[in-house]
């Protein structure tokens, strides 16, 4: 109820703000509306969620691959961790336009350019996260799983990856968001289609109802995913762990 009261009350900001600020600079809900569905009757808005949807999805699985594997051997080695801490905290600190436009130059306008430039912004969140959580894993465990004779694979498994899921969870849950804003930048910089390069049209045509539109509806999409998707499985991953009074 509370959250319907809170969209009711950003409905009524924004009419507001479209009465102060006038229709040429913000549009008003319906008006936006009326954008959103005839970009939805001309099929254009499904197409183009979709494509930024198999790219932030792409380079989410990457990134989140390399965080976890890099994550877990700098919890678990200190010479990794010494290694490897320098480079992933520069990762983690360059600005992601920065290696957006390096990936453009050096592999040109390409797809794998456009998804390797996000996931490279993204795994070293993981990374941190999953390291950290590494550090905490119970060591009583990880003895009695090599007492019984519990080869690698077995032992990531069935006794690694449980401890890890909600550091796992927290990191796809933030990274997530980071994803697919940057997937909407290397969009508007190099690609010819998705969200991100139909909001850079609407931008050369100072079109703020279709920037609005296309933004609100990819929004809706993620917050769709985080609620039917990552909230149910950060849930369902933490049962195991004892709740606090």
């Amino acid at each position: 109820m509370l959250r319907l009261l809170s969209v009711a009350l950003m409905l009524v900001a924004w009419t507001i703000g479209s009465l102060i600020a006038g229709p040429r600079l913000l549009p008003s809900p319906a008006a936006v509306a009326a954008t959103m569905s005839a970009e939805a009757l001309s099929g254009a808005l499904f197409s183009n969620i979709a494509i930024t949807l198999a790219r932030v999805a792409a380079a989410f699985t990457l990134a989140m691959a390399a965080g976890i594997a890099l994550g877990i051997a700098m919890g678990r080695s200190r010479t990794a961790d010494e290694l490897l801490d320098l480079p992933v905290i520069i990762a983690l600190n360059l600005p992601a336009l920065v290696i957006v436009v390096l990936a453009y130059i050096w592999a040109g306008l390409t797809e794998t350019a456009a998804i390797m430039a996000v996931a490279i912004n993204k795994f070293p969140n993981t990374a941190v996260t999953v390291r950290e959580g590494t550090r905490t894993l119970d060591r009583d465990l990880d003895e009695m799983a090599r007492v019984y004779g519990f080869d690698r694979r077995m032992r990531l498994e069935h006794v690694i990856l449980p401890q890890l899921a909600p550091f796992i969870a927290a990191a796809a849950r933030s990274g997530l968001s980071l994803v697919w804003k940057i997937v909407l930048v290397v969009e508007l910089l190099g690609r010819p289609n998705g969200v991100g390069f139909e909001i850079g049209t609407a931008f050369q045509l100072f079109d703020v109802a279709r920037i609005l539109a296309y933004a609100l509806a990819f929004v809706a999409v993620i917050v769709a995913i985080e609620y039917l998707l990552v909230q149910p499985f950060e849930r369902r991953v933490s049962r195991w762990r004892p709740r606090t009074p």
